[in-house]
Parts: structure tokens; C-alpha cells; sequence
């Protein structure tokens, strides 16, 4: 076994694809892996595949691995991804809680199965595309954030184990987009310009989660009631097709904001104050500490609850077995159940857990 050996992780993206360049350019000895994902497939979106995964994206991961000398394979996690990522997510939905898939999939199917395959070869290196960094702090690895502080990606592996982070290299730790971008383009690598960056869940597009959530869970009809007078407004086809804050879809002639359910009248609550959407506080349940380092007695932190949201400073306080209790220091939208808390102290994110409620 050779010490400077990486498995590299390739969505045929510039962002892979270039950390695989940064990667051989600094004397790595790297070996390039794709990973086969499933997709939905519908009248609506037959043709459609995982975004990580066209026939295109492994065309362009093929070529950049012949550019560069490097070995490429492809391995296929479609059973992981089903089950892992897209099981995940609709049972989330179906108990009227909101998902953060990415989360999970980088942690439970994308980074596993790079380590699988590096442990299969006794290799013990793994890198990605993420834009995100290793450090070291009070002695052990810690997840840190990256030179860009647009594209920071440390949100989305909150929940790896510490255990990983010494064999976790990622090279555009200290890039920006522009710089990574320019270097594709100065090596050769300039039909990355064609290739629009999808917003969407990779297993379904967005135009089509209405049809995909559908045939997956069915139609289950319930009252829509105002919060206030407990009047009957109309009627949804499942609470899974809302969250909390949402205002489109619900199709009255007047601004409504979802703010709750009850699932057992199968009821979605709306209001008109938007103000009611503000909370101070939340629930943590499952906290995982990423950079091995525990929370034991009351800190003060920030935290975030979506991939590029401001960070808000707030007191946690332990409350024993991964469960926390976080406290704002201003309220903010879109608190709901199910999505993950990341908490950070500076550039070091301490770990993640689950949202178990609002306060």
C-alpha cells in the first residue's frame, strides 16, 4: 500500500473532477470512483437520471480520468440510495416531518461507499468535491469551514462520524468557486460551462415532486384549517406535500403561511401573521459531534438550520443521550421538525442532530 493513495470521489462535475486534478497535481497517487444512484422514473420524467449519474456525468468523469492518467471506476449504490435517501425521505414526509436528505446521503451512502471501496484496497485516504476542510483542534480532526464561504458545504456532513475525519482529504478546501472555475477552464476543461447546476433533489426535479410524492405515498385527503378561528378552508391531498413557512400551493385568494399538523385528523393548520412563523428556540434530538468534541455542560454557539443561512447565535444546553436544547439569540422562520441543526464554534462545526421541535 502506497501512502499517497486517494479514492476520489467523481459526480462528473467540475468540482470532483478538479479536486482530482488539485489532488494529482500535489503528488497524490489518486483512483477516481463514480457511484450509480436511482432515479424516478414516471410518464412524466422517463428519460430523467440522478444528476450525479448521466450518461453524460460518467462520460465526462471517464474522460477527465483518461486526461490525467488516473484509474476510474464505477460502483453501483442504487439499493444504498433507495433505501438510505429516498426511503428516508418519504417517511419523513408521510409523518409530517421535513427531511434534509443530502445529509444522509453523504453520510450514509456517497462518503460509505468511497471508504468501502478504499477499505476493500487498503487504501486509506478518501477525498470529495466538497467544499469544506479538516483542521486540527484540542488535538483530534475537526470539521472546519471552507475558504469560500458562499459555496460552504459543511452543513451537509454535520453528521459524519469523527472516526472518518482523519481519512477525509478535501482539495478545494482553500479554493473559491472562481478560482476552480478558472482552473478548469486554463486546463482544459472548458465544456464544464455547459453544465447548468441543478437546485433540485437529484432523484426528482422539482416541476415534478407533486407527481413523484403521489404515486409514491397516494392521495390522502384532509381539511385545511385556519389556525385563529379553526375555520375550514379547503382540503389538501396529503400533508407531505407542505412544510412549515410555506406559502405557495396552497391556492386561496389570500397570503396564507403553513404552521402546523395534526396528524391524527390528517389536518394541515395555515395562518395570515406571518409573525406566527417565528421561533426561539428548538428541540435537538441524535446529536452527532462530527469534530469528536461533546457538549457536556451550556455553550454558547451559532447554529443553522438550512445549507446557506446566516449562522444565528444561540445557548445550548445539554439535556443528556444526543439531546439538546437550543436557544436563539433573535427568532427566525422555519423551525420544523425533522430537518438538522448544524452547530459551529468560528470556523469549527461541532456536529448536527435532528430537529425534534420548535420552541
Amino acid at each position: 500500500m502506497r501512502k499517497n493513495e486517494v479514492v476520489v470521489g467523481l459526480s462528473g462535475g467540475v468540482d470532483s473532477s478538479m479536486a482530482l486534478y488539485f489532488l494529482k497535481k500535489q503528488g497524490w497517487e489518486p483512483l477516481g470512483v463514480s457511484l450509480l444512484f436511482s432515479s424516478w422514473e414516471s410518464g412524466c420524467q422517463t428519460v430523467r437520471e440522478n444528476s450525479c449519474c448521466t450518461q453524460e456525468a460518467l462520460k465526462n468523469a471517464s474522460e477527465v480520468c483518461e486526461k490525467l492518467g488516473v484509474p476510474h471506476y464505477v460502483v453501483d449504490a442504487k439499493s444504498e440510495f433507495e433505501r438510505g435517501v429516498v426511503g428516508y425521505f418519504l417517511r419523513q414526509l408521510a409523518a409530517g416531518r421535513t427531511p434534509n436528505p443530502c445529509n444522509f446521503c453523504n453520510r450514509d451512502v456517497k462518503i460509505a461507499a468511497l471508504i468501502r471501496f478504499a477499505d476493500e484496497r487498503g487504501i486509506k485516504y478518501v477525498a470529495t468535491g466538497h467544499y469544506a476542510a479538516i483542521c486540527r483542534s484540542r488535538g483530534r480532526p475537526a470539521l472546519a469551514r471552507p475558504k469560500d464561504a458562499k459555496k460552504d458545504q459543511t452543513y451537509g456532513l454535520c453528521l459524519l462520524p469523527h472516526r472518518w475525519l482523519s481519512r477525509l482529504v478535501f482539495p478545494l478546501a482553500d479554493k473559491t468557486k472562481q478560482e476552480v472555475y478558472d482552473a478548469a477552464i486554463k486546463e482544459g476543461f472548458g465544456f464544464y460551462r455547459k453544465i447548468p447546476q441543478s437546485q433540485d433533489l437529484c432523484f426528482v426535479s422539482g416541476n415534478e415532486m407533486r407527481s413523484f410524492l403521489r404515486e409514491k405515498l397516494g392521495e390522502r385527503r384532509g381539511p385545511v384549517i385556519e389556525q385563529e378561528s379553526g375555520r375550514l378552508l379547503g382540503r389538501h391531498d396529503g400533508v407531505f406535500h407542505y412544510t412549515i413557512g410555506q406559502r405557495r400551493g396552497l391556492r386561496f385568494p389570500f397570503t396564507y403561511f403553513v404552521c402546523g399538523f395534526d396528524l391524527r385528523r390528517n389536518a394541515v393548520f395555515v395562518t395570515r401573521e406571518r409573525g406566527k412563523l417565528l421561533k426561539g428556540g428548538m428541540q435537538i434530538e441524535d446529536f452527532n459531534p462530527v469534530s469528536g468534541i461533546g457538549i457536556s455542560k451550556p455553550l454558547l454557539a451559532e447554529v443553522q438550520i438550512h445549507p446557506h443561512q446566516k449562522p444565528i447565535a444561540a445557548r445550548i444546553n445539554p439535556k443528556g443521550k444526543g439531546a439538546l436544547e437550543v436557544w436563539l439569540n433573535e427568532p427566525i422562520e422555519g423551525v420544523a421538525p425533522g430537518q438538522i441543526c448544524a452547530i459551529y464554534r468560528g470556523r469549527i462545526c461541532l456536529g448536527g442532530g435532528v430537529i425534534a421541535d420548535a420552541l
